[in-house]
């Protein structure tokens, strides 16, 4: 049954994720519920309500579920108890037993290997012991990341040398820890995929992501890669997600090994920074289907009618060059609403679309995006 028009979607969480979230809900008649302890957040600012109140908070989750129809969040790190609360008194899409997966390395790797979905190899340790005896079965280089709580290169370590064990591992907390062996990398892919509440599976192109500073800094829409490569990471985001029996939307991020192989790295039960070119160059986009989704509504295909490259803005230096976005042609500037541009904060991003099948090479993509004036 799928949620009539000025039904209320309540979204767990005040950031970008979720702004662009109740903006896509707005569009197809919904109205939007934030609830985030950080007030005048990116959501809130376009929500037609906002509880503010911790994660944690019960009193405040009970009157929040009371006021919606159906739940989704846009982040991962919550705590298990609201979520089950909330589950108790709505539809949570998705549910709480995908966000426990997705929290822990631990329960994600061990879901994906018994799911048939290979990994880079990894160990789960608890004492430096253990993870003495991890390193050597997995060897060296290797890196060291909490179970919970990491991205964007938090919470992990590079363990280039035996010196290195020690100190990273007094370091990082709480543990357990995760070892993981390195992957004769190639490139790093990643599939965005929807599945309805009627098991209707949909998947967006496979994209190539590149990093600057462990953060996403380019994504390239499609992933200039063969189509048997691009067939390999859409099938394994699809036995994910119907694996999950999920409802909602999936980012599985991948790597692809030198000799053509691909492995999952994680997966994210929301929407993706790698999805963000979907707004503009999908009929359709990410967004939209996240909602589509969690109300119940179809699922039209996952089609693009351009290429596309999507660059993150990030920190001051970036959010300086907002003039020049605004004033250059052919740059599609999108704004999250945060105010303060700290050093690795996600600002904004940029997509830059192109005639279908015409994605540029390395020197036309960095031309694509050369501002005016500079």
């Amino acid at each position: 049954m799928s949620l009539a028009p000025g039904s209320v979607i309540g979204i767990i969480g005040g950031g970008q994720l979720g702004r662009m979230s109740a903006l896509a809900a707005a569009r197809l008649g919904y109205l939007v519920h934030v609830f985030s302890p950080e007030a005048g957040g990116p959501a809130a600012q376009v929500a037609a309500r906002d509880t503010l109140a911790p994660y944690d908070d019960l009193a405040a989750l009970r009157r929040f579920a009371e006021d919606v129809d159906v739940i989704t969040f846009e982040f991962e790190n919550l705590p298990a108890p609201s979520l089950e609360l909330l589950e108790r008194l709505r539809p949570v899409r998705p549910g709480a037993k995908i966000l426990a997966i997705s929290q822990d390395r631990v329960l994600e790797k061990t879901f994906l290997n018994e799911a048939g979905v290979a990994t880079a190899p990894w160990a789960k340790v608890e004492t430096l012991a253990e993870l003495e005896a991890a390193v050597a079965r997995l060897g060296l280089p290797a890196v060291l990341k909490t179970t919970r709580l990491g991205y964007d290169g938090k919470g992990q370590a590079l363990l280039r040398t035996p010196d290195d064990l020690a100190p990273a591992f007094a370091r990082l907390t709480p543990k357990p820890l995760i070892l993981e062996g390195f992957v004769d990398f190639g490139a790093e892919l990643s599939v965005i995929v929807a599945r309805g509440v009627n098991g209707e599976v949909v998947s967006f192109d496979p994209v190539e992501n590149r990093h600057k500073h462990h953060i996403l800094d380019l994504t390239l829409a499609p992933a200039p890669y063969a189509p048997d490569i691009l067939e390999q990471a859409t099938a394994l985001a699809r036995r994910i997600a119907a694996r999950l029996e999920l409802v909602g939307l999936l980012g599985v991020e991948m790597f692809l090994r030198a000799d053509g192989r691909v492995v999952v790295n994680e997966i994210a039960p929301r929407p993706h920074n790698s999805g963000h070119w979907t707004m503009d160059a999908c009929p359709c986009g990410q967004f939209e289907m996240h909602i589509r989704a969690v109300a119940g509504l179809p699922l039209p295909p996952a089609t693009r009618h351009a290429d596309a490259v999507m660059k993150n803005l990030i920190g001051p230096d970036d959010m300086a060059t907002w003039p020049q976005i605004l004033a250059t042609p052919g740059l599609i500037a999108h704004h999250y609403g945060k105010w303060e541009a700290r050093e690795g904060r996600k600002m904004g991003h940029v997509n830059r679309l192109f005639p279908k099948g015409a994605l540029p090479g390395e020197f036309g993509i960095e031309a694509a995006l050369r501002l005016k004036g500079r």
